[in-house]
C-alpha cells in the first residue's frame, strides 16, 4: 500500500520543484527526503523522478500520483474538520496571510472578535500580496489567504482553492485639499500621481482607467503601500485612485470624489477545499465578516 507521508513528500517536489525546497519547508534533509521518495518508487514498482542536469523532475506515473495525493490529502483535512466539530472550542492553530491594504483595515478588528469569539484559537498572521500567499496556501504553510480582484481583471480560478466573498470594496478618486471636486477623474489630470508599480494588477487597472477619461497619469511617485498613497494625498503632493477600506480609520481628511460606474475591487478568503468546513476556518472567516460589517470607511 502506498504510504501517505511519501506521497505528501511526492506532492510537495509537484509544487516547490527541487528536493532541497521540501527539505527545508517540511524541515527534513536533503537525504531524508530522497530516501522517502526511493521508497515510494519501489511501492509504486515505477520510476516517479528523473534527472534533468542536478535536479530531478517528475515522471507521466508520478504526476498521476500527485493527482490521486491531492484527493487523499483533501479528504484527510476533511477527517480533521469533522473531528475538530466535535471539539468545537479546542485550541488551535491558525496561519493566514493578507495584503497590506486589508490588515491595517481589518486584522485589529478581526483579532479583538476572535479572542471573544475562539480565545483558544491562535492566529498567525503574514502580510503577504496574494500572488505569493495562494502558492504558498497550495503548499500547505498557510491555511487561508485574503484576495483581491480588481475590475476587468479576475484571479485564475482552480479547484485546488475554495474562495467565499468577503466584500465589495468601492474604488474612489482621493485628491489633495483644494482641488475641484467637478468632473469627475478629469479633475485630476494635472496633478501629480501615486500609483502601485508597474506590472501590479491595480496600476494595470488605474492606467486604463485614466486612458479611457482621455489623459495619461503623471505618476511622480510608486508604492504599494496605500497608506502611503493616502498619505501624500493628505499632505496634498499628489492624487490617488484607492479602495474605500483605505480610507477606514479616520485619518486626515481627503477630498473623495466618485467614479463613473463605480468601479469596485472584491476581497475573497480563499482556503484549501477540505478544510472549508473547519470550525477555525469558519470562526476566522466570520471574524472578518464582522470586521467588514462593523469598519466604516466613510
Amino acid at each position: 500500500m502506498l504510504d501517505v507521508h511519501r506521497l505528501r513528500l511526492l506532492r510537495e517536489l509537484a509544487h516547490r520543484g527541487t528536493i532541497a525546497a521540501v527539505a527545508d519547508a517540511l524541515g527534513y534533509s536533503h537525504s531524508t527526503v530522497s530516501q522517502q521518495l526511493g521508497q515510494l518508487e519501489r511501492q509504486a514498482g515505477t520510476r516517479l523522478l528523473e534527472r534533468v542536469g542536478r535536479g530531478v523532475r517528475l515522471t507521466p506515473a508520478a504526476d498521476v500520483l500527485v493527482g490521486h495525493a491531492d484527493a487523499v490529502l483533501t479528504r484527510l483535512e476533511q477527517a480533521e474538520a469533522d473531528l475538530a466539530d466535535l471539539a468545537a472550542g479546542a485550541a488551535g492553530q491558525l496561519r493566514m496571510a493578507m495584503f497590506p491594504s486589508a490588515a491595517h483595515a481589518l486584522l485589529p478588528p478581526t483579532l479583538r472578535r476572535l479572542a471573544r469569539t475562539a480565545p483558544q484559537l491562535e492566529v498567525t498572521v503574514t502580510v503577504l500580496e496574494h500572488e505569493q500567499a495562494l502558492p504558498r496556501l497550495l503548499a500547505h504553510d498557510l491555511d487561508l489567504v485574503l484576495t483581491e480582484e480588481y475590475p476587468g481583471h479576475p484571479l485564475p480560478r482552480t479547484r485546488d482553492a475554495h474562495r467565499a466573498r468577503l466584500m465589495v470594496d468601492p474604488l474612489v478618486l482621493a485628491v489633495p485639499p483644494g482641488v475641484v471636486s467637478e468632473g469627475g477623474l478629469t479633475a485630476a489630470a494635472d496633478s501629480a500621481w501615486v500609483l502601485e508599480p508597474p506590472g501590479t494588477i491595480a496600476r494595470a487597472w488605474a492606467e486604463a482607467l485614466c486612458r479611457q477619461a482621455g489623459f495619461e497619469p503623471r505618476v511622480r511617485f510608486e508604492s504599494t503601500d496605500l497608506a502611503l498613497h493616502l498619505r501624500l494625498v493628505q499632505e496634498g503632493v499628489a492624487s490617488a485612485l484607492l479602495p474605500r477600506l483605505t480610507l477606514a480609520g479616520g485619518i486626515g481628511d481627503p477630498v473623495v470624489i466618485r467614479l463613473p460606474d463605480s468601479p469596485a475591487r472584491t476581497l475573497d478568503t480563499a482556503v484549501r477545499p477540505g478544510s472549508r468546513r473547519h470550525p477555525h476556518v469558519a470562526a476566522v472567516r466570520e471574524a472578518l465578516a464582522t470586521a467588514v460589517r462593523t469598519t466604516d470607511p466613510a
